[in-house]
């Protein structure tokens, strides 16, 4: 008997069949109509992995070896350790990974029992510059295309995504539309295995992504390219923005860009001459000091011609976890309360007239990239890895040790995080456990059960209710599976009816995904006061740390096809995904001949925050003074800084100055 599910990886969403022999994709799936990525073929060997965490374990300082425990004992520590501290100073930090209804039930008991907002997630690392940019363009967030808009679209625009490595499936669709005369723009520092199939590559200076888009937003004003019905009907602050591009210094920008002047006239041929055009993005854009703006001054771009809300229109922000938009719905960041409701008085009386509570806290709480720096006595950790993925690692370790109980609540035992916490509770990974997740598709489909829990894991819904009941709240949390959980979200999302998730439906979601939210690109419709989206004119403000004398070369950071983060799940004997090594650093030819540096040799990178050792990998598809290595090197952020948009407060990953030698044998 074939079991049907999804994928647990990236933001594409694969479906998938299980017949307890192997795993295939799933033919009848509309979104990946079969095909899977190395990863998600894969995927069976992260289950059964020696790397998996299967007892509770406790220790009272992080110099001592864990004892094992009673999920009784554990749960009973964390319940006391919440009564006594003041809610300000807990914190949840959720994860991409998580399904929707774990999300759910953590944020629930966080912000509307304990009384704490400061329940975020590892999604503030990727997508909370996008989150903030579609709320204040559109007044809500929401991504206004979906993958099979490329089979309509003319004109393609990657900026700062390389799908042939992050969302392999989805490019393989790019290719095929590619066939049926898809023109390709990949804008990108690096020749990516992305740029190999595009029409056009330009190679820009890491930070210059809003002068390029400001100066296509100019020439589009200029030449007259605008929708004016649209912008009359649908958006505010046309005229105050055309006004500001009178005096934006054209020249000066396209210096900054790094292009020349064919470069540009060549994405502008391209851009004015295709009517159907979708721009696709990620952390290229959304890791930054700027982050926001740089989304939004590419939205600028299809709110000017009026290519949003059309077939083969709009952009399309690229999610790169699971279940980051699932996450997005529920409320899992600490800015947003619940339901893509904030923390205005309305809103916080519709949330708790629903959860019957009178706890809810008034004020947004502290973001995930916030916590370590807010002297908490208590921090959840479930299903992500901070020490690892936190920028500037070296006062993220300092930060940490600090906070008198660190709860680790995940599937594998060789995080990072680990050396770290005080109490490891055994979750039950992608395959143990059943329950819903958004693609990026805003497409929810259902993760299904394909084997026994581990004998001593637990769901991570459940974790989290059994913590809820030892802090008194029985009622209120009282679910008996995944099911419950989902159809109490489905009804709150009545609250916001633009969440029409409350048409889904639990039991058919491993068949066929429900799409919420297509009754909005249907109507056109913004959620503004006005009902109008919103130009913002921003500039390119410069705020990145700059390189100098001593630190010559820009650091860029990004996955590989083969792995996922550090590859706690992908890096395993059995999967035999090793095409790349983990640890590499590729540089141009020119600079390390002038480093005297050979393909191999070990390098030790340098930045004011740290240092790690790497390898040369000299290549040509870089550009001069700027080096990249994957992020599944698990000591990469020991060079990054701690700069975040001051906006979204997601970090700057890829803007670090650093300097290199070679290491002596």
């Amino acid at each position: 008997m074939q079991v049907k599910s999804v994928c647990g990886y990236c933001g594409v969403g694969c479906g998938i069949q299980f017949d307890t022999q192997q795993l295939i994709g799933d033919i009848s799936y509309p979104i990946n109509e079969g095909s899977l990525c190395s990863k998600g073929v894969s995927e069976l060997v992260s289950i059964q992995t020696e790397t998996r965490l299967l007892r509770p374990v406790m220790r009272n300082h992080i110099h001592e070896a864990y004892t094992v425990s009673s999920w009784k004992e554990s749960i009973h520590k964390i319940a006391t350790a919440l009564k006594q501290a003041p809610k300000e100073k807990i914190g949840f930090y959720l994860s991409g990974q998580l399904l929707t209804e774990d999300y759910y039930v953590a944020n629930k008991l966080g912000k509307g029992f304990i009384g704490t907002n400061n329940v975020d997630s590892n999604s503030r690392t990727c997508m909370a510059s996008a989150v903030t940019a579609h709320s204040k363009a559109f007044g809500i967030d929401y991504v206004p295309v979906r993958m099979h808009d490329i089979k309509h679209t003319d004109l393609l625009i990657l900026v700062g995504a390389n799908t042939a490595e992050a969302h392999v499936v989805f490019h393989n669709q790019i290719i095929k539309a590619k066939k049926r005369g898809l023109k390709v723009i990949v804008i990108d520092p690096r020749f990516t295995t992305t740029a190999k199939i595009a029409d056009l590559h330009l190679p820009i200076k890491v930070g210059s992504d809003i002068d390029l888009f400001n100066l296509l937003a100019s020439h589009i004003i200029d030449e007259d390219l605008i929708d004016h019905a649209f912008i009359e009907s649908s958006v505010n602050n046309f005229t105050l923005l055309k006004n500001k591009f009178k005096r934006i210094p054209k020249t000066k920008m396209l210096k900054r860009t790094g292009l020349s002047k064919g470069q540009f006239q060549a994405f502008w041929e391209l851009f004015k001459s295709h009517e159907n055009i979708i721009s696709a993005w990620t952390m290229g854009l959304n890791q930054s000091t700027q982050g926001v703006d740089k989304n939004l001054s590419l939205i600028n771009i299809h709110l000017l011609t009026g290519k949003i809300f059309k077939r083969g229109n709009g952009p399309f922000s690229l999610t790169g976890q699971p279940n980051a938009m699932g996450g997005r719905e529920v409320g899992g960041l600490s800015t947003m309360l619940a339901v893509h409701y904030g923390f205005d008085k309305k809103s916080i009386k519709k949330v708790s007239e629903f959860w019957q509570t009178d706890k809810i806290n008034p004020n947004v709480g502290l973001t995930a990239t916030e916590m370590m720096r807010a002297n908490l006595d208590v921090l959840i950790i479930c299903h992500t890895d901070p020490v690892y993925h936190l920028p500037n690692r070296h006062q993220t370790e300092a930060l940490i040790q600090k906070i008198p109980l660190v709860v680790e609540i995940n599937a594998y035992d060789n995080s990072e995080t680990s050396d770290f916490a005080h109490i490891k509770l055994p979750a039950a990974p992608w395959g143990e456990k059943e329950g819903t997740q958004t693609n990026m598709d805003r497409a929810i489909t259902k993760q299904m059960k394909l084997t026994r829990t581990s004998i001593d894991c637990k769901p991570d819904w459940e974790i989290f209710q059994l913590i809820a009941q030892a802090l008194g709240h029985k009622k209120a949390f009282n679910f008996q599976n995944p099911q419950e959980i989902f159809e109490e979200f489905q009804a709150m999302c009545r609250l916001n009816p633009h969440l029409d998730i409350y048409n889904a439906n639990y039991k058919t979601l491993s068949e066929s995904p429900f799409v919420w939210g297509e009754a909005i690109r249907k109507e056109r419709k913004f959620f503004t006061k006005n009902q109008k989206a919103n130009l913002h004119f921003v500039e390119n403000r410069l705020i990145s740390e700059k390189t100098s004398l001593e630190y010559p070369f820009i650091l860029l950071t990004g996955r590989t096809r083969d792995q996922w983060h550090s590859g706690t799940k992908t890096n395993l004997p059995k999967t035999l995904l090793h095409h790349k090594k983990l640890n590499f650093c590729e540089i141009h030819p020119n600079d390390a001949k002038r480093l005297a540096l050979r393909t191999g040799d070990a390098i030790k990178i340098m930045s004011k925050q740290g240092e790690i050792i790497s390898e040369v990998l000299i290549t040509e598809s870089i550009r001069e003074k700027t080096l990249f290595v994957p992020l599944s090197h698990r000591k990469i952020n020991y060079l990054t800084n701690s700069l975040l948009d001051s906006e979204s407060m997601e970090p700057d990953y890829n803007h670090t100055p650093v300097r290199i030698e070679k290491v002596k044998p």
